[in-house]
């Protein structure tokens, strides 16, 4: 009886080892970008964030939430296979803010085992053109 035990128990195990569910995974070339300094004459910057599909199923990004309203994203909204590849364009707008460094986070929700992924932007803006701007010594 034992014996028969075992074995129903271990090919239970088997079956679902060979049905656990296969899920996507997203990679980033890069999780932070520096957007430098930039004067807020041209208060605008916007970067791409590279990302790769390393699982075994179709990714699919749900909602991309920026952490202020002054950061945009925009996602590619289509199923990525597994072994493609997709973008996340980050725009800060820095109109009507004071000068000064700043660091933005962006959520990015997806159908992954782990849900959500943080990527950030960050940079300095300042009130003389960077041209002209004399560093202090």
């Amino acid at each position: 009886m034992k014996l028969k035990f075992v074995i129903l128990l271990t090919s239970l195990m088997f079956c679902l080892g060979i049905n656990a569910k296969k899920y996507p995974q997203i990679k980033f070339e890069q999780t932070s970008v520096d957007l430098g300094t930039f004067c807020m004459d041209d208060p605008v910057q916007k970067c791409v964030f590279k990302f790769t599909n390393t699982g075994k199923a179709k990714l699919v990004i749900n909602y991309v939430h920026p952490s202020c309203g002054c950061t945009v994203a925009e996602y590619t909204k289509d199923y990525i296979a597994p072994g493609g590849t997709g973008v996340i364009t980050v725009t800060y707008d820095g109109t009507g803010k004071m000068p000064a460094k700043f660091k933005k986070s962006i959520q990015v929700f997806t159908n992954c085992k782990d849900d959500m992924s943080r990527i950030f932007i960050y940079g300095e803006m300042t009130d003389v053109p960077v041209s002209k701007k004399v560093e202090k010594k």
